[in-house]
Order: structure tokens, then sequence, then C-alpha cells
């Protein structure tokens, strides 16, 4: 199993060993791929996809080459030997910290192993943090694979430390400072997470939740955090308790916020937990004086003293404007001795929603975004300041009356307040500068307006400075030649890719990069491509933009600190662990020791004692059943599986027992449709035992809850 840390991608190694075993005489099958990875390696490689129809599918395993399969069709096609499987070469396995014992990975696995001796299981991970939970993950997940090696590449390993020290980009850190309003607002916020995680911590002395902190909320990882503490007791918590855990998303949620949003944005967004609704459903956290302090200086934040619309910009803003019209055009006169025309600047960002605020801001200026967000966001504005009196003439004159109108007639009239937003919504949607889907758009490219000679003498970041070059859905960015500068906006991860950062940089081949917030992956990936550089190529400078001691910085440093932590414990587990010399399956010892074994006692009464032959038995499973961990489990039994499209029931046992499996969310669906009862009834018409399974969660405690007042009616 090879493990390596995020951002070092196992891309480049299966590569490499896919172009290996690239011939019609082998066949490579990869199982658990994502889509993007399926889809990078299946064009690399110009990779034909396996057919639909099982009957068309036998025929490609028998032509050879290198496939991705969905495990759940390669279960049912070993099942039903359409695989030649003894002639299998080797099976890869992605993102295999998902992989357990019960799973469908797991039982192609097994299925393979058991007939197959000689062919490879290679396997790659790059979640070291995955491994940590639970007791002995790695050696279970190890054992499922049937894979006796554990090779880990962390950071701080000397090869990756050597190579990666061949050639560095030149790196800039800028500690941007907060405002003081954005800082007393972080210490609020801290304050009532404090509090909150005293608070639950305080009423569940009985439980482990030595993970669960202030800390550790800051992370991205903090819902797998809570998963792995409290999924297995959840049913036994308090509703306080759920109260105060809900409550810490939302803070964290919040806190987040104030350091990814604007003013504007932020202010709207604590505007809506200030109200009865909210109230009367979260802990209390909002009766507490940081509380008020909060509201109060977001408040702050959007008005200034005489309650007049003066909202304050984001302070990285400023820092990304004095960049790219003053720093890097002066560079680039300086040092390269050449014009700043072609010259290519990436801006990372960490989701779409920042990506569409950095582009506004440029296409914009500051105080124009600012204002047209706060009509976007439904905030009364009742007097405006002397630097946005301009706007308001830009707007149709009725925008402002209806948006008066919309707030004083809520009490009134809702109906009416919903017309009228409306109308205002559409009448700012129509204007084309602002018209944006701010969840589906992750890149854009732009460049400079003016000529750099007079751009960078301007200091007003008011005024736009930037125009639109084109979204890029479909454009391929070397086809884009502009004698201006190119700024091209993109996220770290583009539509949940972890692949695209990679492939913009190979692509773009960015002199500057600006990292406006702070990501580990996106760090050693700018670092792997600067090494794969040519020696004449220029070294990319990079500026690393972050608010310092903030918890922008401390959620940084703390992921980083959970992966070291995560690698040392590894490697620990690895100089102890024990591995069984029947582990990778090659031998029968290990399909022997989950099977029962049989009585050799012989009865003269039953054929005088003669020997018989005893078959195994035999489970016909409905095809769509494949999805469940059940088939997988009856087969590790020494149960023979027999996959067959069934109308009636999951399971037939013998003629007459059929068994209809329901999951809890799948039995509720059923019992409010009604469909569980036709079931029930077709079981009864066509079978004498008809069973209904109900399968619980094996990660989850269960027990059956009883409505206390009912019952105490009922005893009454």
């Amino acid at each position: 199993e090879f493990l390596n840390c995020r951002g070092l991608n196992y891309t480049s190694i299966l590569s490499n060993l896919l172009w290996v075993f690239k011939d019609p005489g082998n066949l490579v099958l990869v199982i658990n791929s994502g889509e993007y990875e399926e889809k990078l390696l299946t064009e690399k490689f110009n990779l034909t996809a396996l057919p639909a129809l099982g009957t068309e599918r036998e025929k490609a395993y028998l032509e050879g080459g290198i496939y991705f399969v969905s495990t759940r069709i390669l279960v049912v096609d070993l099942l039903k030997d359409r695989v030649p499987i003894s002639h299998i070469t080797g099976i890869i396995v992605l993102r295999a910290h998902t992989v357990l014992e019960s799973c469908q990975e797991a039982f192609a696995l097994r299925l393979y192993r058991q007939k197959n001796k000689t062919g490879f299981i290679k396997a790659f991970s790059n979640s070291p943090i995955s491994f940590t939970f639970g007791y002995h993950q790695v050696e279970k997940v190890m054992r499922a694979l049937f894979v006796t090696e554990l090779f880990l590449w962390p950071r701080f390993h000397g090869a990756i430390i050597k190579s990666l020290k061949s050639r560095k980009a030149e790196v800039v850190e800028l500690h941007v400072p907060m405002t003081t309003n954005m800082t007393f607002i972080q210490t609020c916020l801290l304050d009532i997470m404090n509090y909150t995680v005293k608070q639950l911590k305080s009423m569940n002395r009985t439980l482990d939740m030595q993970e669960i902190t202030t800390e550790n909320c800051m992370t991205k990882k903090f819902h797998k955090i809570l998963q792995s503490q409290l999924d297995c007791v959840w049913h036994q918590l308090s509703t306080r308790t759920k109260e105060y855990i809900q409550d810490l998303k939302v803070l964290r949620s919040m806190i987040i916020n104030l350091i990814h949003d604007d003013s504007v944005s932020f202010y709207a967004l604590v505007s809506k937990y200030r109200s009865p609704e909210y109230a009367k459903i979260n802990s209390g956290w909002i009766l507490l004086d940081s509380a008020e302090q909060l509201f109060t200086l977001a408040k702050n934040r959007v008005f200034n003293s005489k309650n007049a619309f003066e909202p304050e910009p984001c302070p990285k803003w400023k820092c990304l404007s004095d960049l790219l019209l003053d720093e890097i055009p002066k560079e680039v006169r300086t040092t390269q001795n050449s014009s700043l025309n072609k010259t290519k600047i990436l801006i990372l960002c960490q989701d779409n929603k920042t990506c569409s605020q950095l582009n506004h801001y440029l296409t914009m200026g500051a105080n124009k975004y600012l204002f047209y967000t706060a009509f976007r966001r439904d905030i009364t504005i009742n007097k405006l300041s002397s630097k946005f009196t301009g706007f308001k003439n830009q707007l149709p004159t009725d925008k402002v009356v209806k948006k008066e109108k919309t707030k004083n007639s809520k009490q009134n009239d809702n109906k009416n307040v919903q017309k009228e937003d409306i109308d205002t919504k559409s009448e700012l949607e129509d204007d084309d500068e602002f018209n944006v889907d701010e969840s589906n758009k992750s890149n854009y490219v732009l460049t400079l307006t003016q000529v750099a000679s007079q751009a960078h003498t301007s200091k007003d970041t008011n005024e736009s400075m930037f125009e639109p070059i084109s979204q890029l859905d479909n454009l391929d960015i070397t086809q884009i030649e502009a004698e201006k500068p190119l700024i091209y906006i993109q996220t770290f991860k583009e539509n949940g890719n972890h692949l695209s950062l990679e492939k913009t940089l190979e692509t773009l081949r960015p002199e500057y990069i600006i990292m406006y917030h702070s990501d580990i992956s996106a760090v050693r990936q700018i670092e792997i491509f600067e090494c794969k550089k040519k020696a004449e190529e220029p070294v990319a400078k990079v500026y690393f933009m972050i608010h310092d001691k903030t918890v922008e910085e401390q959620a940084y440093l703390t992921a980083l600190k959970r992966e070291k932590q995560s690698f040392e414990l590894l490697i620990q587990t690895k100089c102890v662990m024990v591995v069984p010399s029947y582990q990778d399956g090659k031998t029968d010892e290990y399909f022997n020791m989950n099977v029962e074994e049989e009585d050799d006692s012989k009865d003269t009464r039953k054929a005088g004692g003669q020997t018989q032959i005893k078959e195994k038995p035999v489970v016909i499973v409905d095809m769509r059943e494949f999805r469940s961990d059940l088939p997988s489990l009856l087969h590790k039994k020494g149960i023979n599986i027999e996959p067959v499209t069934i109308t009636i029931g999951d399971y037939i046992l013998t003629p007459d027992i059929c068994v209809e499996r329901k999951s809890i969310s799948d039995l509720i669906g059923s019992l409010n449709s009604g469909r569980l009862y036709t079931q029930c009834t077709q079981m009864c018409r066509n079978y004498s035992r008809p069973v209904l399974l109900i399968e619980f969660d094996q990660n989850k405690s269960f027990n059956l809850q009883v409505n206390k007042s009912k019952a105490l009616c009922n005893i009454v």
C-alpha cells in the first residue's frame, strides 16, 4: 500500500504503473477511482470504457488492456464468471482509506484472490488522517486489501525534501493585518466557541470528546472529527447537547466567513441569526455579552457613526491591488527588462464564492461592488455616505424606494414583500456586471484596461482597472493571445476536482502566483510544478497572503500539525505491526479462517456411516443488492452467492424463505409511500416464510426508544 501526504498526488506514480502494463497481453483493473482521476488517465492513455452489456464486457476482458470498472459491476462479473480471473495481471485500488473489510472493494479482491494467487494488488491513498480514526485502522485496511507492505511518504521524508530542494520558487509571505472591528469580532466569536465547547464537555463528562476543541473547530475536517467522536452515541445525546453541536457548526461558518467574505455579506449573515426564530432553536449563545458585541461590531463595519452606509473593504483587497498594479509591473520592468505584456498571473482562492468576489472587485471596484452587494443581500439603507452617492444614480430610480417599502411592509403583508423583493432582485440581476451564479463559476480571466505605466500610478482601488476576457468553461488557456497581462482567478479545487490546479499550472505556466487563501495541498503542488520546470524557464514568484495571528493562520498550522501527527502515528504503527504471512491471500489458510469447521464424526444411522459430500449453501441475491455490504459478509462466511435479477424480495434462501432487506432510511420511505405493504403482500403470496430484515449502520449503535408521554398515558 502506498500512502502519501496531501498535495503530492499519486497520479504520476499511477501513470508510470499503467504505462508499464498498457499491453493487450495484460489485464489490469482499476477500482474505487474518482471521476476526475478516471477522466484524466483515460484521456492520457486513450483507454476504452467498459461496455454496459455483460456479454460485451466478457469479450472486452478477454481482449486485455487496462479498464476502470465500478466495484459493483466487477463483483457481479466475478460471480458470474465473466472475468477470466486466472488471466488478470493485477488490480489497482485507489482511495484505499475508504476500503473496509465488509465493503464491495474487499469483496471483489477476495473473489479475485481466491482464484488468482499470482496477480498483484496495489493500493494508493493520500489521506493519512483517515487511518487515525478507530482502532488499528491501517491494519484493518491492509487486511481487507490483501497487502503486506506499507510505504509511507510524508512531506518530511528525506527523499522528498531532497527532491523539492533542487529548485524552489521564490516565496514572499504577506502578513495582512485585519481591521480593528474584524479583530474584535474574531475575539467575540472565539469566546462564544470556547463557552460552547466547555458547556458541551461539562454536560457529557462520560463521553470521549478529546478531539472536540476550539482549535479543531477551525479545520476543514471538523465534520469528520464530530462524526468519529459522536456518531456511535448520537441517539444517546440530549437535545441540549445536539443544540450545542449545531451552534458550533454555525459559529465555525461565521468565523470563516469573517475572513473570506466582505463586510456587507458578513453583516447579512450575522443578521440572519439575530431573529426570534433562531433564538428558539439555539443553545442560548445569542444572549451572551459577546454575542451582543458581535452584532454591534458587524453593523459598525457597514454603517458609520452617523448611520450612513460606508462599509469597510476587505484588508486583502488593497494588498491584492498593490501587487497587480504596482509591485508586479515594477518587478517585470526592472528584473526582466521587458514589458508587462503577456505576463501571466494566477490568483488562487478557497471557494467559488471568493472567486466571484475577487472577479467583481477587480472589474467593478470596491465601492461599487459593496454597494451592489448590499442590495442583493436585502440590507436596508436609509442614508449613503459621500463615497456611495454617485452609485445611487446608476440604479433605476425606484430601486431604493422599493427597497424601503419592502422593509417597512414586512409586518403587514408577506405576499407583497415577496413580490417587491422579487422585483428588486430581478432589476438588479438585469445588470450584466453583477448577474452571476456564485456557486457554479470557479475560474475567470481578466486583463488590464489601461496601459501598465498609467495603471500602476493610480492608488485608487475603488475604480475598475481590469476587464474580463472570458469564463473558462471549455476555453483552452493556450489559445488566449493578449498583448496585456493575463490574470487568471481559480479555486484550489475547481468544482471539487483536486487535479485541476496541477492541470492549470502545467497549461498556464504562470510567472507569478498569488495565494489569496492558504492551502497545504496547493503549496505542495506549486513546489512540484517548480521542480518539473526546465532550467531555462524563469523561477516563479509566489505571494502567500495570510491574516497574521488569526484563525486563518491557526487553521493552516493546525492542518499541518494534524497531518504530521498522523504520519508519526503511522510510522510507530508500522514499526510494531505484525503482518501474518498468509495475509496476501496466496494460500488457502486465509480463506479457511472464517469458515466454520465441519463435523467429521460419522453417524452410522445415516447410510451406514458412509462419507457424504456436503455442498456449500447457496443464496440467490438480487443484482441491486450489491450496493450493500451483506452479500460480502455472506460470502466471507463461506456461503456461495448467485446474482440474479429478482422481482420479489432481495434474498432467496430456500424455495420457501424469501428475505426483503431494508435500511433505516429505506424502511421509513417505504412506510410513508405504502410500498412496504405491497412488497410484504407479494412475498406472502409466493413464499411460505417471508422475512423482513432491518439493517442498521454497523458504526452506529441503536436502541428502541419509547415515547415517554404516550407510555405514561397507557399506564394511567
